[in-house]
């Protein structure tokens, strides 16, 4: 009990990672919500995310994330764009979630968010590069409004239940294992496709 009971920081800063990786705007904005309204006291060192300007900032662009992933081909863009963003920034989330004044545990959350950071990710930026290789938007809004539940729904788990969120996240990555080979298959048919298209053969 106490082994599970050690794990239950780590999870919560892996499953803050892996929504961030997914939704990095959206995470900070419910985050600075559950402090701004007492619904839940956050650790110390996120406490700052209620501040009303950086409430301000990242609902705003919560917002503009909300509309740019509802826009096939865009999307892909947006993401390409933030991957120098929401890895670094799942990391920086994931050592304020545990560190509490301990250097060592926040560099080990820290290396630890940033992973599962990467993982979901890239994930949603090969899978969402996939679905927007159909002509029809239906799937592409489906799949954008799933990640949005499922990157708040990743938070509250995160930080109410830890180590449910270990079990998801270990499902996840078995998931992420059997499928990513999959979908780089299927983008590059897509791309041997345009390139005959246009008159350059693979």
């Amino acid at each position: 009990m106490e082994a599970l009971a050690s794990l239950a920081p780590l999870a919560t800063a892996a499953g803050l990672g892996w929504a961030s990786g997914v939704r990095l705007y959206a995470v900070v904005f419910f985050l600075g919500l559950l402090q701004q309204f007492g619904i839940y006291t956050l650790p110390a060192d996120l406490q700052t995310l209620g501040n009303p300007w950086v409430m301000g900032a990242s609902g705003f662009m919560f917002l503009v994330e909300f509309l740019a992933d509802k826009i096939p081909g865009f999307d892909s863009v947006w993401d390409a764009a933030h991957t120098f963003i929401r890895i670094p920034a799942g990391a920086l989330l994931a050592a304020a979630a545990v560190a509490g004044g301990d250097a060592s545990m926040g560099i080990a959350a820290g290396i630890l968010g940033g992973a599962v950071a990467a993982g979901s990710h890239i994930t949603k930026a090969s899978t969402r590069a996939l679905i927007n290789t159909s002509p029809e938007p239906i799937s592409n809004w489906t799949a954008s409004f799933s990640e949005d539940a499922l990157s708040i729904g990743a938070v509250w788990m995160a930080i109410a239940f830890p180590l449910l969120m270990l079990v998801f996240l270990i499902i996840f990555f078995v998931l992420a294992i059997w499928l990513l080979p999959k979908i780089w298959r299927g983008l590059k048919r897509v791309l041997s496709s345009i390139r005959q298209l246009i008159g350059h053969p693979a």
